[in-house]
Formats: structure tokens, C-alpha cells, sequence
């Protein structure tokens, strides 16, 4: 049988493990430091706990750490790695440099279901969620991992789709038996599915993002499904229900499509949508997928946008393409991974 791995476990579930096999309790929060601060590879660089304990360990357990398969590298700096999961299917994991800051973009799902018009991940359909271990992996394993200042759950998957693992790798991503990262360094990107969203505001401290595209009904169902079950107007009236700390942000993701959601009356509509929340937008210039007719807005029309929505008291910023030479768009790489190896 396949030995089980330590990444992914909580304090509580190493200091269970630790006592099933006979390694003292108090050992447990070295051995979770080994593992997510100090980047341990090997039971052998465990240096302060006995050789006894490490031999115990590696007999009964593994680290779970594991390499990417392949790395890509943008003109710009972004990275874009490939990780094997589940036997034959990949996932995408992007880093992104920056001048003060380094950010990481995870996934928490192979493929999505939620089929939205213009992310390429939704056509591969759903082939599994990641484990808690798979998604700490993304971050434990490149060799940037001392570099990053932000992480972001927006790449592969909708992490409320599975909420219990993305919970988990939050509190080990911030717990300081675990890699001890600020709650306000890191962003969870959601289309808005309720139940889940609501766990996560109750109980995690981490930033929110809202996957929005369009504050009118009928318009956001035609490029976002989940509109049906999870309309905006509701997502938007459950946040309102919710205190909301000065440290802790709400931001709506907005994808500027050529004629279909960059016009005067979108602005309006967003504004009255949102009013009493507090909160920002970051629009997000559209990589073109296959297979799909949408485009996006140029630069002046970005620009127009954002400045009207700013006169309307809605702080708004144009967030940076990236990695455009290396198909830095979700689920781009994974899927060309894929039929490449079918």
C-alpha cells in the first residue's frame, strides 16, 4: 500500500499520526515545521527530533512532496507549472513577479463543471478535486516558494466546489505551525457559490473575490451558468449581511468583453448593484480561447470604464496581462498538456 503523505495534515491530524506510530506529541510541531516552513524534502534534514522517530516516520509516512513536471517561462518573468495529478491529468500553477510583490496562482480542482464562456479550464469538464496535500504542494514544492509575498486561488477549479479542502489548506497556508502567510496576502476567487462562500467568510480570515462579468441576469447566465442557481443579486445580499473588517477586502473580478459589458449602462447597473458595499472591481483584459466568439474591449474603452466607475465612488483598477507568450490564461496550458499526452 501506498505510504500516506503529511502534506495536506493539519497540526491536529501530525500530532495523531505522530502518537499511532509512537513518536512523542510534542514532536508534532517540529515535524509540521519541518514540512511547511523549513522545506524539508527528506526524514533525514528533520535534525532535531530523534534518528529513531525519523526512521519511524519514513517507514510509516511520506513528506508528499512533488515536483512539477514542466515549468514555463514568460518574456515577462510569469512562470507557468505543470503538476501530474491522478495519474494522467494536469494542473496549472502561475507565478508572477513582480516589483514588490510575488505573487502565486493556485488551482483546487482538475478541470471545472461550472462551464463558464470564456475560461478554457471549463472545457475540460470536472476530473477531480485536489486534496488539501495537492493544493499546499502548488506552493511547498517550486523554487520560488521563499519568494512569494500573495497568493490566489484563481487558477484551475472553483474552490467552493470543494470547500473542505480548500478550507484546510487555508488554515495550514496560515497557521504558524504551517507556512504562516498573512490571511490579507491571500485571495479566494469564487463565481459565488453561496454555501461555500459563507463557510469561508465564517471561518477563514483570507481576502474574497467575486467572479462577476456583468451585473445584469440575462447576460451573466449566458456566459456564466451558475447565474441561474447563484444569481448575483443574491450573492451580493449575502455579503451585505456580513460585517466586514476595515483589513478585510472584498474585490469583484470584471472580464471587459467587446460589446457586451463595457457600456455606460453596465456602469450605472454596477454601481447600484454594489451600493453599501464596500469594495473594489479589477478589470481584467480578455485572452481570447478556442472556440469562443468573445473578445476584448481595447484600451481606451478598459480606460473609459474604469474611469467612470471611480466617478462613481467604486475604487476600480485594470489589472496587468501576464504570460500572454506562454498561455498564462487558465487552463490553457493543462488543456494542450492534455491532448498532447492522450
Amino acid at each position: 500500500m501506498e505510504k500516506p503523505a503529511l502534506i495536506g495534515m493539519n497540526l491536529e491530524e501530525i500530532t495523531g499520526a505522530s502518537e499511532f506510530i509512537g513518536i512523542p506529541k510534542y514532536a508534532a510541531r517540529e515535524i509540521a515545521l519541518w514540512i511547511y516552513r523549513r522545506g524539508a524534502t527528506g526524514f533525514d534534514q528533520f535534525s532535531n527530533i530523534s534518528k529513531a522517530a525519523r526512521q519511524t516516520l519514513h517507514d510509516n509516512y511520506t513528506i508528499g512532496r512533488i515536483d512539477p513536471q514542466k515549468v514555463s517561462v514568460s518574456k515577462d518573468g510569469t512562470k507557468k507549472y505543470l503538476f501530474l495529478v491522478k495519474g494522467d491529468r494536469f494542473i496549472e500553477t502561475a507565478f508572477i513577479p513582480e516589483l514588490k510583490r510575488h505573487t502565486l496562482c493556485v488551482s483546487s480542482q482538475v478541470g471545472c463543471k461550472l462551464d463558464c464562456a470564456f475560461c478554457m479550464t471549463g472545457k475540460q469538464g470536472f476530473q477531480g478535486h485536489l486534496t488539501s496535500g495537492q493544493i499546499l504542494n502548488q506552493l511547498i514544492s517550486i523554487p520560488e516558494r521563499e519568494l512569494i509575498t500573495n497568493l490566489v486561488f484563481m487558477g484551475m477549479g472553483e474552490p467552493f466546489n470543494n470547500t473542505d479542502a480548500v478550507l484546510k489548506a487555508l488554515e495550514i497556508l496560515t497557521a504558524d505551525y504551517g507556512i504562516a502567510i498573512s490571511p490579507r496576502k491571500i485571495t479566494v476567487s469564487t463565481v459565488g457559490l453561496i454555501p461555500g462562500m459563507k463557510r469561508f467568510i465564517e471561518q477563514s480570515r483570507c481576502q474574497l473575490a467575486i467572479s462577476l462579468h456583468s451585473p445584469f441576469h440575462d447576460e451573466r447566465e449566458k456566459i456564466m451558468p451558475v447565474e441561474k442557481k447563484y444569481p448575483a443579486e443574491e450573492i451580493i445580499s449575502v455579503l451585505k449581511e456580513y460585517p466586514f473588517e476595515k483589513q478585510r477586502r472584498i474585490s469583484f473580478e470584471y472580464i471587459v468583453f467587446k460589446g457586451l459589458n463595457d457600456t455606460p449602462r453596465h456602469v450605472n447597473q454596477l454601481a447600484r448593484l454594489l451600493n453599501g458595499l464596500r469594495c473594489r472591481i479589477n478589470l481584467i483584459r480578455f485572452h481570447r480561447i478556442p472556440g469562443s466568439d468573445l473578445q476584448g474591449a481595447d484600451e481606451n474603452t478598459m480606460n473609459e470604464f474604469r474611469d467612470r466607475l471611480d466617478k462613481k465612488g467604486i475604487t476600480t483598477t485594470i489589472r496587468a496581462s501576464r504570460g500572454e507568450d506562454i498561455l498564462a490564461a487558465c487552463g490553457l496550458l493543462s488543456t494542450k498538456e492534455l491532448i498532447r499526452s492522450s
